[in-house]
């Protein structure tokens, strides 16, 4: 399994250094420095083999996370953990950062042996983490508490520890999802799928059980040939679209059996934050924006852009925090921009025209205008095109996903709950094609979803301090 795990800054110094087996040696150390972060090329694969060794690294910041084997293991293992290994740093101590490492050193050793033995992982969860593992050590512990941490980590509920207690209930959905999209320069989309993601904020008592369904096809089906469960009669009943989900991963905490039988995801959540479920769909995608790209070449020493971004959804909805990077040549020498509406300029550092735009209404359309001066050079290879990027928020799924409005909680004692829409995040890419710039689209939009707000009625303070509310 894992040999090693190293952690360096930018500048290759080790930070943190744990083996596991003797055939990882320090030359190890110096050839993942020499090879990958001061290569004279910069290295894109995740993992690099070296004199018989694999390294698999993860970048946050200016800190690169390597693990080292010389044995064929699971590459998707590894790198879970090493994400894992990034999640629990950063409900220890924050931000990943070299002042965070050197302050938390040995924080990051004692939480090392727990998570790693002899280079195979273990228990990664942090709810279960922090209730032996501090910021300040470990601490000695009673038998009752030490019975509670063997109970914690053998159990079958390893991911929530039991005696949780919050004065108010409270449990929170968000959506996230990233629409891949490629179309030709005619329009025509080539192809297209949507990756999704629920992450769930759990502030609940004791050891609840929640309950809730979606728009799954198969869900619809059900009821409409009359042999739904309750999941099929609830709200998502008929009229509602339905979409059809290719294939999906739940978190361990769900429970597999009652999805398969009755399509509902019922679980007992983590305390805090965690992703609950992973899904994909290649049908029926709503295509929030439209980008119309024109490059016109005036000779070898200037380009005359123009891009028009058009939003295809309802004239009611407002995207917000719309963000459209141009790329431009290497050889650029200044730019002039006219833009309608926004806020548009020219950063040499990253070669690209970043656009931003506050709000846009739906069934709208807004334009730029650039004069791209370009410095005489000897190469003939033309200019390739670069993808446009493009960053927003958009208040609707493009998927179609629905989750049920009313998540069913069981074992804690909620006040009368209320519910509250959300607005969702978003990201766009553009691809090029061979005949030039075409449009494709990645976004992450919170769907028709609610926030549910185990709270009272009369309660008028809105979300907790410290919590996002997009």
């Amino acid at each position: 399994m894992i040999g090693g795990l190293f952690i360096y800054n930018h500048k290759g110094e080790v930070l943190i250094s744990r083996v596991y087996r003797d055939d990882i040696g320090r030359n190890a150390v110096d050839a993942f420095r020499v090879n990958v972060i001061h290569a004279r090329q910069q290295v894109r694969s995740p993992v690099t083999n070296i004199a018989r060794t694999s390294f698999f690294h993860v970048k946050r910041s200016n800190i690169w996370l390597a693990a080292v084997t010389k044995q064929n293991v699971n590459a998707a293992m590894v790198f879970e953990f090493l994400y894992k290994m990034c999640d629990v740093m950063t409900a220890y101590f924050g931000k990943i950062s070299e002042e965070n490492i050197k302050n938390n050193f040995v924080l990051i050793y004692e939480l090392l042996d727990e998570i790693l033995d002899f280079g195979y992982p273990q228990n990664s969860e942090t709810g279960a983490l922090k209730t032996f593992i501090t910021q300040q050590g470990i601490k000695s512990q009673t038998k009752e508490e030490q019975s509670q941490i063997t109970s914690q980590v053998t159990g079958q509920i390893g991911w929530r520890r039991e005696g949780i207690k919050y004065r108010r209930n409270e449990l929170f959905l968000d959506v996230l999802e990233s629409v891949n999209l490629l179309m030709s320069p005619q329009g025509q989309v080539l192809s297209a799928h949507v990756s999704g993601r629920v992450v769930m904020k759990s502030y609940l008592s004791g050891m609840p059980e929640c309950k809730f369904g979606m728009n799954d096809k198969i869900v619809i089906e059900k009821q409409g040939k009359g042999t739904a469960d309750e999941t099929g009669k609830s709200e998502l009943g008929s009229g509602k679209q339905s979409i059809a989900i290719d294939d999906c991963t739940f978190h361990q905490c769900v429970r597999l059996s009652k999805f398969d039988s009755e399509r509902s995801i019922s679980f007992i959540p983590p305390d805090g934050e965690f992703e609950l479920m992973r899904y994909r769909t290649t049908k029926d995608i709503i295509l929030p924006f439209r980008v119309i790209p024109l490059v016109r070449e005036v000779g070898r020493t200037k380009l005359e852009v123009k891009v028009v971004i058009k939003s295809n959804f309802k004239p009611s909805l407002l995207a917000q925090k719309i963000e459209v990077r141009i790329p431009t040549p290497l050889n650029t020498s200044g730019v002039q921009v006219i833009c309608m509406k926004g806020k548009a300029k020219y950063k040499a550092s990253e070669n690209a025209i970043v656009w931003k735009i506050k709000r846009m209404a739906g069934m709208k359309e807004s334009q730029i205008s650039a004069e791209i001066e370009l410095l005489p050079t000897n190469d003939k290879k033309k200019w390739a095109r670069p993808p446009i990027s493009m960053n927003f928020e958009v208040p609707f799924a493009p998927s179609g996903l629905k989750v049920q409005s009313r998540v069913d909680v069981r074992g804690t004692h909620p006040m009368p709950w209320r519910e509250e829409d959300e607005k969702g995040t978003g990201a766009a890419d553009t691809v090029s094609s061979p005949s030039g710039w075409s449009e494709s689209c990645t976004e992450k939009p919170g769907g028709d979803i609610g926030r549910c707000h185990l709270g009272r009625q009369d309660d008028r303070r809105g979300w907790p301090g410290g919590h996002e509310h997009t």
